[in-house]
């Protein structure tokens, strides 16, 4: 299993770590009173994805790719992620095509699960056929919707599958899935960012950093 960070409230910086100090960054001046602490400051965030692009290489063979990214969420961090993996391509002795497609998950209404699974937007799937493909999500929770997200991308037989997701959940609803490629391990409490919101109208934040909000959505 590749590594990832665990960012949970006593690890790994102590028992009942707060996060760093917001003293020690700048921020949107509209959302001071509303942020505690920073929990992952922006340049590790960055390091990270740089880092995963080269292991998402390593593992995939330097062979073309098809990239599908998940919106709204996934978007910031695909394309930070697509650079890297342009980037190694460029540097590598061997071209690696990319080609980047967006669809939209709808198996929650605000924070409410609706149950059943429904892609939105994309070109026709059938074009995965034979292709290797990195699915490029922000947040896995639960892992039931990626499963079933994986569950119909099979249907058109491509050639590989692979997931990458910025942070994972930890949290007892957890169905044991794991990206093959992820960054972050979070533990269940709200976050506010450029790369995730569990609420559609906070997903235009654009903070540096994962911060925690004093304030919790139910």
């Amino acid at each position: 299993d590749d590594f990832f960070m665990d960012y949970k409230p006593d690890s790994p910086r102590g028992e009942n770590w707060p996060g760093y100090d917001l003293d020690l960054f700048t921020y949107p001046q509209h959302y001071y009173g509303d942020l505690e602490y920073v929990l992952i400051p922006h340049g590790i965030i960055v390091d990270r994805i740089e880092r995963l692009a080269k292991d998402i290489m390593k593992d995939i063979g330097y062979c073309d790719i098809m990239v599908l990214c998940v919106l709204k969420g996934g978007y910031k961090f695909c394309a930070d992620l697509v650079e890297h993996l342009k980037n190694i391509s460029r540097n590598s002795d061997r071209f690696v095509s990319m080609k980047v497609d967006f669809i939209r998950l709808k198996s929650y209404k605000n924070d409410q699960s609706m149950g059943e699974m429904q892609i939105i937007g994309g070109e026709d799937l059938s074009m995965l056929a034979g292709k290797n493909v990195l699915i490029v999500e922000d947040v896995v929770g639960t892992g039931r919707t990626m499963k079933a997200l994986l569950t119909s991308i099979k249907k058109y037989k491509p050639n590989m599958i692979k997931v990458a997701s910025l942070l994972v959940k930890r949290t007892p609803r957890s169905d044991g899935f794991r990206p093959d490629c992820k960054c972050f391990l979070v533990w269940v409490f709200f976050l506010g960012g450029g790369i995730f919101c569990f609420v559609l109208c906070l997903r235009v934040i654009d903070f540096p950093f994962s911060g925690n909000l004093k304030w919790k959505v139910l």
